[in-house]
């Protein structure tokens, strides 16, 4: 079967949009390193994921590729370095927002970093109250056939002792000659 050409529009159910980001992504990763390699080209790209997860590619690395980006001179239309102040001041915001963003990026990825390790400890420490919580059962079932097997042996004593007693108070009669 071969492809099929698909509208260019949002995907409203968020699981498929969930599996078009993912697969996408990896195209978009894909080409970008094709590209890096065939051209000899320094890139990076950042995207961010409909549950607002941060995803990079970069090559040589995201952060030298933005660095270099932002420490770059501007150049005008009409290829004379230098812009006018409106233009410098624009771009030394964008600069700010980009730089807060990579902040942010980071922080994410640190916290990310940590609330796993933290779902791994609860995870281990989950397995082991199973298996506590296994051993309980399985005590509980020990002491319960152990209880049944006094009870049993109880019941055997108490008849054994009935019949003793029976035995004792009961003589049978015994017939008697006839002379």
């Amino acid at each position: 079967m071969g492809r099929r050409k698909i509208e260019i529009k949002l995907v409203k159910d968020n699981n498929t949009r969930q599996v078009t980001f993912s697969k996408r992504r990896t195209g978009l990763f894909k080409k970008a390193n094709e590209l890096s390699i065939l051209c000899g080209v320094e890139i990076a790209i950042i995207v961010f994921s409909p549950g607002n997860r941060p995803y990079s590619f970069g090559h040589p690395d995201v952060d030298v590729v933005v660095a270099k980006f932002l420490q770059q001179e501007p150049k005008s239309s009409n290829g004379v370095q230098g812009c006018s102040s409106s233009d410098e001041t624009t771009l030394d915001e964008l600069n700010q927002q980009l730089a807060n963003v990579m902040k942010q990026l980071r922080e994410v990825e640190e916290k990310s970093e940590v609330l796993d390790e933290t779902l791994d400890q609860y995870k281990y420490q989950f397995e082991e109250l199973q298996e506590l919580h296994d051993l309980l059962v399985e005590f509980k079932d020990d002491v319960k056939q152990r209880v049944d097997e006094m009870e049993v042996v109880e019941t055997m004593l108490m008849l054994k002792e009935q019949r003793v007693d029976f035995e004792e108070n009961h003589v049978p009669n015994k017939r008697r000659r006839k002379s």
